[in-house]
């Protein structure tokens, strides 16, 4: 184990977690929310560092960040808990304590992830995924330092769901987040996600204000997040306070973990991204056929496609070195 950031010392041994907006009081032998946090004699420890799951490196798509090295791959890499609450939740295998013991976790230090991200081919860097990485904020946080040292990127896929002081220490060696915006309702988060919708929109917010590269994912299900006007609330928003370039997936839901909704229809996906057009530069579908999934990137200022997407395959040949378009100029994705 290894000592926790960011938590307060209280009598009796008890403390007070610090890192994400649940501020749990923790009392000794006992884990916050997360259920990765303990406290021992008045000390919080962070149970999952060195634990990894994952190592492989995969198309940077997938994770999905399309405007964000395109066509290059990405080393992922993940732990073990979550500090929300998700009935849908699609990898709970990694985020609810009752299934932890079957794991298959490799204790993996940080030289060793260092080593694996420089020896993989046509890497822009590491993904920190899979489980939500804010619960494990040490080794993310070792792991990242090194890597930025190597002139390598550091992407986190994350629910947003941290405190300003940790984030914004993060901030200094991360170069790209997709956040998953679960919905635009505080009813929505508590009642489906035992969180609040606030903090998730001020680190947003924050992420946008240092200029480091955001995506944002939306999954839609239904009957509970597609309503149209909502929707069209959260396109507005993302555009006047994140920007018209922000790229925004929108989801195809499926049933997972304590949810059994059916499917979310493709018509709902196609009507909701044709909604997000009005407002929003990038627009992409996930979790839906290839060919219906709107995932090439047309440039804002000249309408070339500039970035061409079939399954796992990349072309970007209307794209320099910079990733401007070699039509007009317009820089469509980060490049470094």
């Amino acid at each position: 184990m290894h000592e926790a950031q960011f938590y307060a010392s209280q009598k009796d041994n008890i403390v007070r977690c610090q890192l994400c907006p649940h501020g749990c009081t923790i009392k000794e032998n006992e884990r916050g929310k997360c259920s990765v946090r303990i406290n021992q004699s008045g000390i919080l420890y962070s149970e999952n560092y060195g634990k990894a799951i994952g190592l492989h490196t995969e198309p940077v798509e997938k994770k999905p960040f399309f405007n964000f090295y395109p066509g290059y791959q990405i080393l992922s890499i993940g732990s073990f808990g979550c500090n929300l609450g998700c009935d849908f939740c699609q990898n709970y295998h990694l985020s609810k304590p009752s299934y932890f013991s079957a794991i298959a976790l490799k204790n993996t230090s940080v030289d060793e992830v260092v080593k694996k991200v420089i020896s993989s081919q046509n890497s822009c860097g590491i993904s920190y995924t899979f489980n939500e990485p804010f619960v494990w904020y040490e080794y993310m946080m070792d792991i990242a330092v090194k890597v930025k040292e190597k002139g390598y990127a550091n992407a986190v896929v994350s629910n947003g769901y941290i405190n300003p002081k940790p984030l914004e220490k993060l901030l200094d060696v991360i170069d790209a987040f997709n956040i998953d915006l679960k919905a635009f309702t505080d009813e929505f988060y508590r009642k489906y996600s035992g969180a609040t919708l606030e903090p998730v929109k001020k680190t947003l917010k924050t992420i946008a204000k240092r200029n480091i590269h955001l995506e944002i994912a939306n999954l839609i299900i239904p009957g509970l997040n597609d309503d149209t006007e909502t929707f069209r609330e959260m396109v507005t928003w993302i555009s006047e306070e994140l920007g018209k370039d922000t790229p925004l997936h929108v989801n195809r839901y499926f049933p997972s973990y304590k949810m059994n909704i059916e499917p979310t229809p493709l018509e709902t996906i196609t009507e909701l991204r044709k909604i997000a057009l009005e407002k929003l530069n990038f627009v992409y579908c996930g979790n839906v056929p290839p060919m219906e999934s709107g995932s090439d990137t047309i440039c804002p200022g000249c309408g070339e496609t500039v970035i061409k997407r079939m399954g796992r395959k990349t072309t970007t040949d209307n794209i320099d070195e910079n990733c401007r378009c070699v039509h007009c100029n317009y820089k469509v994705a980060f490049c470094g």
